[in-house]
């Protein structure tokens, strides 16, 4: 191996040490009673597995378990509707001969230049007067739209590595545009299509801001607004913060699980989304 190599690797290494870091207390005072994090370090190992219990607790005091639906439904559907509505802007911008298509993209990827604080005030107004505040409807029509410029830039880049000619051969075959975009373009962008469906997923199930903002009833706030909920529920006698990790290592699941299954698309797709720029 040579030193080069020996240095990467270690400061993948070290990297990596940093990232578990902070879950391993995490975990540890999830396995924990309230009463024994009372008395003991954090580190130290607890004397018994409470970490059923506690889940058990957090899930019944907090009803993560509405909050948890909801926010599968809000990422799932937000970015697959993102994803599709992005894909066919992509397309049409990258591959048609359409007028003006960097100004079409620039003005599509403009969202994203300013931060999402700025949106907060005048959102919030037209979702009251559109009747789409504390709605399902409203939040879902929100976390589309929200992901949508970052997902046209994955998908310009990525359409821009393949060949020109697929389009041109398809043409000669008698496809249309939409044809060819859905039955030779779409199944060849897999790689991206994993990328994006992680990272917005990972996205909107993490987000607090909007969530809070946007809703105030159980049937439809977010995973994140229900664990800031269990870390003031006892506000007056003190959090029980074993719960409250046991919700939070809980709520980590669903993007772990995706990443483990969309795994052998994710590297191909993070090398090939860049490559068109």
């Amino acid at each position: 191996m040579s030193w080069k190599k020996a240095i990467i690797y270690g400061i993948l290494i070290i990297l990596c040490f940093l990232w578990i870091l902070p879950i391993w207390p995490t975990v540890l005072v999830s396995l924990k009673s309230n009463l024994e994090f009372g008395v003991q370090k954090f580190w130290e190992l607890p004397s018994q597995n409470a970490f059923w219990s506690n889940l058990v607790k957090a899930w019944n005091q907090a009803k993560l378990g509405r909050y948890f639906i909801n926010s599968l439904l809000y990422g799932l559907i937000g970015a697959v509707g993102a994803i599709f509505i992005a894909s066919l802007a992509a397309f049409s911008i990258s591959r048609l001969n359409i007028k003006n298509s960097f100004s079409w993209f620039f003005l599509i990827w403009s969202g994203t230049i300013f931060p999402f604080q700025m949106y907060l005030i005048p959102l919030f107004k037209m979702y009251m007067s559109w009747g789409l505040y504390d709605t399902f409807l409203g939040m879902i029509l929100f976390y589309i739209a929200i992901c949508i410029p970052f997902c046209t830039f994955i998908f310009r880049n990525y359409f821009l590595t393949l060949p020109g000619e697929v389009l041109e051969a398809a043409k000669l075959d008698g496809c249309s545009n939409l044809k060819a975009y859905w039955k030779i373009f779409m199944p060849l962008s897999k790689p991206a299509i994993a990328v994006l469906l992680l990272f917005q997923f990972t996205w909107v199930w993490n987000d607090l801001m909007f969530g809070m903002v946007l809703t105030r009833s159980t049937e439809v706030r977010p995973i994140m607004v229900g664990l800031a909920q269990l870390q003031g529920f006892r506000a007056g006698s003190g959090t029980d913060i074993p719960s409250l990790m046991a919700g939070a290592f809980a709520a980590s699941l669903p993007t772990i699980i995706l990443f483990v299954f969309l795994q052998r698309y994710f590297i191909e797709g993070m090398k090939l989304s860049t490559a068109g720029e």
